[in-house]
């Protein structure tokens, strides 16, 4: 995702509409063969599509369905309106998402490739339109921050749509398990906001999530998670279109459960590589693997209450 501020860093400029078609003068007028708004989550979202072989009523769906889990997840939509634009590419699969704050005359914009040859099935497993619409949920962080953006959606998303009935849980603990890792700091990483890898950004961003789930739902008896902080911001108006601190989006997190658990957490890793003992962890939560993609549960682990507190949609 390109935040506004790498758009700037980009040479583009965010006075007007205008500037992002100047940047990518195609798709968005000239080229959208068919439009369609939905309303979800008390958001309006105009979907367009370019001109191609898509199959409009599965794209349409495919999209509704992304906007559903993520309003699902925040109790409402968690911004006013956004725009998301559907090219087409040759070829099968999802690729090229990315998300925009205020350009494109949207308070967000999503652009993302649909390959022509594409099947029902690889819409329906698809993750990555549910996650660029994650990145509406939380504000437009400086650059340095930049693994919390990506962090949270890679984190989030797995957990919105088992809350929403359209993925099973045991299949997101196995990809954690295989995954998590990657993101701990290899030799010479520093902290999250110091190291720039693709691993630290996106895993590292994740694992700092999980870990702050976890101490959350420790602090408070399991009465809040991270679910309820970044419920929080969205309501406190830091949604993409808006550019914040990180420290201001921690501390209305931490106020809202009553903890310092992000602040402190954020205070921890950012500057120095602190590595997450993951093996620890899976054996607290309960959770053991037994194939590729598949884990067995214990439900007398320590920690078990919690793990199933994660995947348990709020009221």
């Amino acid at each position: 995702m390109l935040t506004r501020r790498r758009l700037l860093y980009a040479g583009l400029s965010l006075a007007t509409s205008a500037s992002f078609e100047a940047a990518f003068p195609a798709p968005w007028r000239r080229d959208v063969a068919f439009s369609q708004t939905l309303t979800v989550g008390g958001a309006t979202i105009r979907i367009g599509i370019g001109r191609g072989d898509l199959a409009h009523d599965a794209i349409i769906l495919w999209v509704r369905r992304a906007a559903e889990a993520v309003a699902h997840y925040y109790s409402r939509f968690p911004i006013s309106s956004a725009c998301v634009l559907v090219l087409p590419s040759s070829g099968s699969g999802i690729h090229d998402g990315t998300t925009w704050g205020n350009v494109g005359g949207s308070p967000a914009f999503t652009r993302i490739r649909v390959g022509d040859q594409t099947t029902q099935k690889q819409l329906d497993d698809d993750w990555i339109m549910t996650h660029e619409l994650l990145h509406t949920g939380l504000p437009s962080l400086p650059d340095q921050n930049h693994w919390l953006e990506e962090g949270t959606a890679v984190y989030v998303e797995p957990i919105a749509r088992v809350q929403a009935g359209q993925l099973d849980q045991e299949a997101v603990w196995a990809d954690m398990i295989r995954n998590m890792p990657q993101g701990n700091p290899a030799n010479g990483d520093q902290g999250l906001d110091r190291t720039h890898t693709w691993a630290r950004t996106y895993w590292g961003g994740a694992g700092f999530c999980l870990l702050a789930d976890v101490e959350l739902r420790k602090q408070t008896s399991n009465r809040k998670g991270l679910q309820d902080a970044l419920r929080a911001i969205a309501a406190a108006g830091g949604n993409i279109s808006h550019d914040w601190p990180i420290e201001r989006t921690l501390q209305v997190a931490d106020n809202a459960t009553a903890t310092h658990s992000l602040t402190q957490l954020y205070s921890r890793m950012s500057s120095n590589p602190v590595p997450i003992d993951f093996n620890s962890l899976w054996t607290q939560l309960g959770v053991t693997p037994t194939g590729s993609n598949t884990v067995t549960f214990d439900a007398k682990a320590p920690l078990a209450d919690i793990r199933k507190a994660i995947f348990s949609p709020l009221a």
